[in-house]
């Protein structure tokens, strides 16, 4: 009976995080291709292929929103990154059942190639690149010149690339990467957020001068569904 309780939870919990995959009709997946529409049309001039996603502290659904606009990207037909740049406590493997024993990691410090690295998801046209082994040096490595050169070479690849990065307030290094990614779109949490919380993480991410393309605002409750998520420019 317990490990019946333990499945259903892990399903229920792999069903919100992915629900654009397992249920793409629910108004939650139209918010998410919402927030989609948004970031496409944040810039007129400059074309979106490298995108940050953070929070300014934990438990506030950013890796939830990582994956979910991650999957509605790819389901427009783009070929989609979903690089897993937490490299303090990586989800994305857990989130799509993927293997760890190589990722970002290995492919920074030249132990594997990215083409090696990068694993297929069940969402058609989405791929993911896991953390791989947690390194002693997460802010250095993302801000080293091996990052910048994959960057330049992920781009070759695909079409849009989505970093999951550790919040804001809690280690730099969301601020180390955010200047190099086309854009960084910022999740919090209604009624967990703190106002001085949220504005301190724009500005330390301003002062690491980031593109902040909008806000995520989670969990905000409706009537007519579960959760309700919301896009607003910054």
């Amino acid at each position: 009976m317990a490990r019946k309780k333990s499945i259903r939870k892990q399903f229920q919990s792999q069903n919100r995080s992915l629900i654009t995959m397992l249920n793409p009709k629910s108004p939650i997946s139209e918010q998410y291709r919402t927030i989609r529409t948004n970031i496409e049309f944040s810039t007129v001039d400059e074309e979106m292929r490298t995108i940050m996603i953070t929070s300014s502290g934990p438990g506030e659904g950013k890796s939830t929103t990582t994956n979910n606009i991650a999957i509605v990207f790819a389901q427009q037909g783009k070929k989609v990154l979903l690089v897993d740049a937490d490299l303090r406590k990586p989800t994305v493997h857990y989130s799509f059942r993927l293997e760890n024993h190589v990722g970002l990691t290995n492919v920074l410090t030249k132990q594997e190639t990215l083409i090696n690295a990068v694993q297929a998801t069940e969402q058609e046209n989405l791929f993911a690149l896991t953390c791989g082994p947690i390194p002693p040096n997460p802010a250095e490595l993302l801000g080293s010149k091996a990052m910048d050169q994959f960057l330049t070479e992920v781009k070759n690849h695909f079409d849009i690339v989505i970093f999951d990065t550790p919040p804001v307030l809690v280690v730099t290094d969301a601020q180390v990467l955010a200047n190099k990614t086309d854009g960084v779109v910022m999740v919090v949490s209604s009624n967990k957020t703190e106002n001085d919380a949220a504005l301190k993480a724009k500005e330390l991410l301003m002062n690491a001068k980031a593109k902040l393309l909008g806000v995520v605002l989670n969990n905000k409750k409706r009537t007519e569904s579960q959760y309700y998520y919301y896009y607003g420019q910054k």
